[in-house]
């Protein structure tokens, strides 16, 4: 078959990692990303289950290994400090992940790792993105905000969980595809300190708070308050100005206890701010026509779940595979993709929204009941066990196999076309 001509839109994580794939076999790809430069930014990030088998099947394992933070597990710690319990990460290589991934790595060491894996062969154009397209039963002509048109055989809206691609091949009487989970998130990075050590800390304080710190580096941490509210005006918050967002924070979390002071000091300068509502997105409509969503456009499962990531490189393998298995029907390979990844994506997903209400109280009382449990389950190394012990790292759902991509030759020149 003819190569394709495939538009990308969004070049963080899910979209690189497809266009790897297919320009790998020879198709033409256009990364568009909406910001002037790589957007190599972000907090910490996991690679869990077949996340990690789709990065050994690209040839990119050991350049992941290369740039994984050092964190050594989590624990609970009271309004003092005193840590009232630790999960260690599962490293041994067997048995199931705990809360801390064997793979831990910064969103912008991912991003820079897949975009030097394939910029020689992948065009990739920033500060630009598709405002508007139209499509019939040969071609996708973008718009872009530039001005300019160009036509695809593919566009791809791989542009996160507020995508503009997904919004127009959604049909009109579409369900919300936004579930709220009732929890708000603001992260930043603050200087790391002497009482910052490689155990991320996370710490529980009346009013359904909750802070984690984790630090990534000898001279940085990364500081993350959680609030859980199912205010529909807190919704709003991350698209207010960021002083706004600060002030709002500020409000909520003074005198939470713990380090907070320190916290709040260090949001005033930081550099790297970033606020978000945490919700899933879930709907029924993957595709239409020659237009398909990717990542968490398509599906985001949201932070809390350690998921975003894995489901991310696994849906662009899985869509990568159905294209080069049937790149003269593109129907076929959408719906296909949509029906092999979508039990993945449900198991991901699976929130259960009281229990997280229980796990971010309101009240003293439940968080001391919260440090109990989890110091008996700590001292009798409960995780511990069930993370070693587990016969399956990788859930129930299995990684397809494509050996149109060309699987087992990883060092291999791609075929076809080289930079457009």
């Amino acid at each position: 078959m003819a190569p394709l001509k495939v538009l990308i839109v969004g070049g963080g994580v899910a979209g690189p990692a497809l266009a790897f794939w297919l320009s790998r076999i020879g198709h033409q790809v256009v990364v568009v990303e909406r910001f002037p430069a790589l957007r190599a930014l972000g907090a910490q990030i996991d690679l869990r289950g077949q996340g990690i088998e789709v990065a050994k099947r690209m040839g990119l394992i050991e350049a992941i290994r290369s740039k994984l933070v050092d964190e050594e597990g989590m624990s609970f710690v009271d309004t003092n400090g005193k840590v009232k319990g630790t999960i260690l990460a599962n490293k041994s290589g067997k048995g199931a992940q705990s809360l801390t991934s064997e793979y831990e790595i910064m969103r912008g060491d991912l991003v820079r790792i897949f975009y030097e894996a394939t910029k020689d062969r992948v065009q990739y154009i920033f500060g630009k993105t598709v405002d508007r397209f139209t499509q019939d039963d040969e071609k996708v002509t973008a718009q872009f905000s530039d001005g300019t048109t160009d036509t695809f055989d593919i566009l791809v809206g791989a542009d996160g969980q507020g995508s503009r691609i997904r919004k127009d091949i959604l049909p009109p009487d579409a369900p919300d595809p936004y579930r709220p989970l009732g929890l708000h998130m603001a992260y930043w990075f603050i200087p790391r300190d002497e009482t910052d050590s490689s155990i991320c800390s996370s710490y529980l304080s009346p009013g359904g708070r909750m802070i984690m710190r984790r630090s990534h580096s000898a001279t940085e941490s990364n500081v993350c308050f959680f609030l859980r509210s199912a205010s529909d005006e807190l919704r709003s918050i991350p698209r207010a100005s960021i002083e706004q967002q600060k002030e709002f924070w500020t409000q909520k979390f003074r005198g939470a206890g713990w380090q907070t002071d320190r916290f709040l000091e260090g949001m005033k300068t930081t550099e790297n701010w970033f606020c978000l509502d945490l919700v899933q997105i879930r709907t029924d409509t993957w595709h239409s026509g020659r237009v398909v969503l990717l990542g968490d456009a398509a599906h985001c499962p949201s932070p809390l779940t350690g998921m975003g990531t894995t489901s991310s490189l696994v849906g662009a393998y899985v869509l990568a595979g159905e294209i080069a298995r049937s790149s003269d029907d593109l129907s076929r390979a959408f719906t296909s993709y949509d029906g092999k990844l979508r039990p993945l994506i449900n198991e991901a997903q699976d929130v259960n929204l009281l229990l997280l209400r229980l796990a971010v109280p309101d009240s003293q009382w439940a968080i001391a009941i919260i440090h109990f449990i989890f110091g008996i389950v700590c001292f009798l190394r409960i995780p511990d066990l069930i993370s070693r012990f587990s016969n399956d790292r990788d859930g129930g759902w299995k990684l397809p196999d494509y050996p149109e991509l060309g699987l087992g030759d990883e060092t291999a020149a791609p075929r076809g076309h080289g930079p457009l």
